[in-house]
C-alpha cells in the first residue's frame, strides 16, 4: 500500500482540533524521533492509520463511521502545537 504524507489529512485534523496541526512538532513513542505531522506516513483505507517514517510505528488512528468518530494516538508520546 502506498503512502501518503501528513498533509493529506490536514483537513481531517483541523475538523478535530480546530487549527491546522501539519506544522505541530511530534514525537513518536518508539524510536524518539521528532517531526512535523505534514512529514510523517498516512495510509487511508476504512480509516486513516499514520505510521513513523522512521520505525514504523503506529502514530495514531482514526475511524469515522456515521455520526462517531474513534481517535488513538498513543503513538505520539508528545505533541507540541505552534499557538
Amino acid at each position: 500500500m502506498t503512502h501518503l504524507d501528513g498533509n493529506a489529512i490536514a483537513g481531517v485534523l483541523e475538523q478535530l482540533f480546530g487549527r491546522d496541526l501539519t506544522l505541530a512538532s511530534s514525537r513518536c513513542t518508539g524510536c524518539g524521533a521528532m517531526r512535523e505531522v505534514a512529514d510523517i506516513h498516512v495510509y487511508r483505507s476504512a480509516g486513516i492509520v499514520a505510521r513513523c517514517p522512521d520505525c514504523d510505528t503506529v502514530l495514531f488512528r482514526i475511524v469515522e463511521a456515521r455520526d462517531r468518530m474513534w481517535l488513538d494516538f498513543r503513538g505520539f508520546s508528545s505533541l507540541q502545537v505552534r499557538s
